[in-house]
């Protein structure tokens, strides 16, 4: 499904992702953890096809596509999600009114017809018992007010509305308490198919408790320097990061 290869990005002239590989499968999830500053995030905003940053080498492909040919608009149409750490406020947009217009937008890219009055709302009506969202925050605007542990649940029913085949969650985790948590984890989890695929970008072990991924990837200097199964995420809870780096430099030597 997506295929990232040798993937240099710049910001302002300094480089921050040194060389990532990697590939996602349909079915699949994948966690991407690493100390701050090492590029995670950067990863996120490329693949969204945020501007500030410059693809100085490498490529990325999705489904047999040149992604980075691709604008934002039709990143999302071709069915990519992203679920940012800080998610924006929309003042004056209902959740309800930005669900239709995207859902609309996504159908007719599809060439498929948009949904009558009635099946919208019996969608959303299912799709928000998933995050346990409400009907009176479904009526408002999108994220205006919210708590870190709302704006997440919203995050969540947007993936589950739209249908993503790839989802990229950047640190979704931050800043939720452990019933938010499990929430939103639960909704990720229920959303799972062998059709789609989760990119988790993390810091902490305890999220991948809930979304159990069939890989972790350590990302460290701007390059995935270690990848492993779901025991892998124990480990770096256990020891920290400092023998990952203590590794990647013994191998620079080698």
């Amino acid at each position: 499904m997506l295929k990232i290869e040798n993937l240099h990005v710049s910001i302002k002239g300094k480089e921050i992702l040194k060389g990532v590989n990697l590939e996602i499968n349909k079915g699949e999830v994948h966690a991407i953890m690493g100390p701050n500053g090492t590029g995670k995030s950067t990863l996120a905003s490329v693949i969204a096809g945020k501007e500030v940053f410059d693809v100085t080498e490498g490529s990325i492909t999705y489904n047999g596509k040149n992604l980075l040919d691709m604008s934002i608009e039709d990143r999302a149409r071709e069915g990519i999600f992203i679920g940012f750490q800080y998610p924006v406020e929309i003042p004056g947009v209902s959740i309800t009114n930005f669900m239709k217009t995207s859902l609309e937008e996504i159908r007719r890219y599809r060439g498929l017809e948009p949904l009558s009055e009635l099946e919208f709302r019996k969608l959303m009506k299912e799709k928000a018992k998933i995050v346990e969202l409400t009907e009176k925050l479904s009526n408002r605007s999108v994220n205006e007010g919210f708590s870190g542990g709302e704006k997440k649940r919203n995050e969540i029913f947007q993936m589950a509305m739209l249908e993503p085949q790839l989802s990229i969650l950047d640190e979704t985790d931050s800043g939720l308490d452990i019933d938010a948590l499990r929430i939103v984890a639960n909704g990720v989890t229920k959303l799972k198919s062998p059709e789609n695929s989760t990119v988790v970008i993390t810091h902490y072990q305890r999220l991948l408790d809930y979304i159990v991924p069939d890989y972790i990837h350590v990302l460290f200097d701007g390059k995935i320097v270690k990848s492993g199964p779901k025991e892998l995420a124990l480990e770096l809870e256990k020891r920290g990061y400092d023998w990952i780096k203590q590794e990647y430099e013994q191998n620079k030597l080698q």
